[in-house]
């Protein structure tokens, strides 16, 4: 592995062989109350067993163990006690307290909450120091000799204590800045970065799992990977997963079942750990250009293979077609004249084949322009009814949603009137035939073609894309479906032929572009004092299209509302800095008409967090661009 690979473990490893040398025990949970980081000293003082000091721990499974072994003295009805000990921790608020053990030892307890959540705790054992305290107190008469001795040691272990106190908290900082950088860093950053262990639980991820494949959930730390993407999607993955764990690096792509999206992957071995590094970025535009690419370059070759061909066949049927014509003129016998006529229509058919050769492989471009499907489809009907016998019957089933979509009309609609066609004559004379159209994921708009004809056979379903197949035989070109699929994947679209129920379908998916009207941007005043969380929230603003102003606290934000009577919207976080908060701000405001969202990372009991709710959205950190899209009332246009 490369030194970019290596220095982030390795880093750890070396902040986690300081914490174990220190004399205080030290645990890091999560929001969600999950040991995330423990030092050694943590299981010697309190004799735990190791599943409750492995990364991932729940907290109320360690407070249920030492309530149990009696640290905490009488606890009457166990499970009612530890409940109220999760709630206190859940408060996330600063603490110190001093409890005496069932060992006899006494220890502190100190604990400082975590910016996104969570807390860092330090656990230190002041049995000595309170046993002097007693002595002292009992003997201070018959020990005065001894008085100072004992102050002296007691002063020194403080400067000790207090030196090891100011060590921890530089490393403890200097964790939560690496931390902070390193999550703002990946959040940023438009894919999913993650590390599972050797055990297949992710052990870190970014929040983008759910942006790059939709329908997943965003916080997947401590679940497999099974139950992050869903048995099918992991069925796919699951053989280069394996690889991984085995030391092999792999990049592949696979179609994300779920919604359709194209993804591409990249697992690289943890050689430290034994785990797997993975990086998944969502791809499908640019699968979808290379497909269409690909395409145009296969018809530049055939058409360049052909033209020389179809010209020179050309010339032979004129030549064919010009001597018909004189014998036509002689007096022939019947049979003579028939053999003619043959030879005629069969040159026509010649013709007509060359035609449809030209269509495939010359220059018709691809020009997608804004269409409402609605008004297309209905256009279509009249069109396809009229090719129709009497006996077939035809409808149109369109749930897409209203507005324009990028699309070729005139290639789309001779593919729809193709494939008409051909379940015309899978089912005449007695039958129906149906389209629809529908949005796969937000990522492609299906159109699909029903008959109740008798289906394909394997052999088509294998061959129907091969030119000049055709089941027709003599009244067939072989070229038609050859042609839908041509258009259809110029267009970055795919093609699917099967057996439904009661007869065949085709159906046709091309890429979802819709077309929007973009808003005038408006100008947002983002109130924050923290300035990597700052930095992060004025990025997504302008990515969705909005100009900001930044502040960071209430007389700042005051001072641009009075220069700047354009702000359109206020974004603030409820503790800021100073005295006043979000909420002085915006009861200020009066009735001014201007949307405000809130943030905050406050529990939902703290007084503030209440009083916020009532006047305007709140949203607890860390805050997403789809929150603040919903919120604002950006509308995404899917490009």
């Amino acid at each position: 592995m490369t030194e970019k690979d290596t220095s982030p473990p390795a880093t750890d490893s070396m902040t986690m062989a300081g914490l174990n040398l220190i004399q205080q025990a030290l645990t890091i949970y999560d929001r969600d109350l999950r040991l995330a980081v423990c030092n050694a000293r943590f299981q010697a003082m309190f004799d735990l067993p190791s599943h409750l000091v492995t990364a991932g721990a729940n907290f109320d499974d360690t407070i249920r163990f030492l309530a149990q072994r009696g640290d905490y003295g009488d606890v009457g009805d166990l499970e009612e006690f530890v409940r109220g000990r999760v709630e206190i921790a859940r408060a996330f608020e600063p603490h110190y307290m001093e409890r005496t053990r069932a060992n006899g030892r006494t220890i502190s307890v100190e604990g400082t909450p975590l910016p996104e959540g969570g807390w860092v705790t330090v656990y230190t054992d002041i049995t000595r120091t309170k046993r002097q305290e007693a002595l002292l107190k009992s003997r201070s008469d018959e020990l005065s000799d001894r008085l100072s001795g004992y102050s002296e040691e007691l002063t020194a272990t403080n400067r000790k204590l207090e030196a090891t106190i100011t060590a921890l908290e530089e490393a403890k900082r200097r964790l939560m800045a690496s931390e902070a950088r390193m999550r703002l860093t990946t959040e940023m950053m438009p894919a999913h970065i993650a590390h599972v262990g050797p055990d297949g639980f992710y052990t870190y991820s970014n929040r983008r799992l759910s942006s790059i494949m939709p329908g997943s959930e965003a916080l997947i730390v401590g679940k497999t990977v099974k139950e992050a993407l869903g048995a099918d999607d992991f069925a796919v993955i699951e053989d280069q997963l394996n690889a991984a764990f085995s030391g092999k690096a792999s990049v592949f792509e696979f179609t994300h079942a779920t919604s359709s999206r194209r993804i591409r992957a990249a697992f690289t071995p943890d050689e430290q750990t034994g785990g797997v590094y993975i990086l998944s970025m969502d791809i499908t535009e640019e699968a979808q250009t290379r497909a269409a690419l690909q395409q145009t370059r296969r018809r530049e070759v055939a058409a360049q293979m052909t033209s020389g061909l179809a010209h020179d066949f050309s010339n032979l049927l004129t030549i064919i077609l010009g001597m018909q014509s004189k014998l036509r003129r002689m007096d022939l016998s019947t049979d003579a004249k028939e053999l003619v006529a043959a030879t005629v229509a069969a040159a026509q058919r010649g013709g007509g084949l060359l035609n449809q050769i030209a269509d495939m492989t010359g220059e018709r471009a691809h020009s997608p322009i804004p269409v409402d499907m609605g008004v297309f489809l209905s256009d279509l009907e009249p069109l396809a009814r009229s090719i129709l016998p009497q006996g077939v019957s035809f409808h149109v089933k369109n749930t897409l949603s209203r507005g324009q979509f990028l699309m070729d009309p005139g290639m789309l609609q001779d593919s729809l009137l193709n494939l008409v066609l051909n379940a015309r004559d899978a089912c005449a004379p007695v039958g129906h035939i149906s389209v629809s159209a529908r949005e796969i994921q937000d990522t492609w708009v299906e159109l699909a073609v029903h008959d109740s004809g008798g289906g394909f056979s394997e052999t088509a379903l294998n061959r129907a894309f091969e030119p000049f197949y055709t089941t027709k035989g003599d009244d067939g070109s072989g070229l038609g479906l050859v042609m839908v699929y041509d258009m259809t994947v110029v267009a970055g679209g795919r093609v699917q032929l099967g057996n439904v129920a009661g007869g065949a379908c085709v159906t046709l998916r091309l890429p979802l572009r819709r077309v929007t009207t973009k808003e005038e941007p408006s100008l947002i005043l983002l109130l924050e004092d923290n300035a990597e969380i700052r930095i992060a929230l004025r990025d997504m603003l302008r990515d969705e299209g909005h100009a900001v102003i930044e502040a960071s606290s209430v007389a700042e934000a005051r001072a641009l509302q009075a220069e700047l009577p354009q702000i359109s919207a206020l974004v603030s976080d409820i503790v800021l800095e100073g005295e006043e908060t979000g909420l002085d701000l915006v009861r200020g405001m009066g009735d001014s008409g201007c949307p405000v969202v809130m943030m905050t990372s406050l529990p939902n009991d703290d007084p503030r967090h209440v009083a916020a709710r009532k006047i305007a959205p709140v949203l607890r950190k860390p805050v997403t661009v789809e929150q603040l899209r919903a919120l604002l009332g950006r509308k995404d246009d899917g490009q």
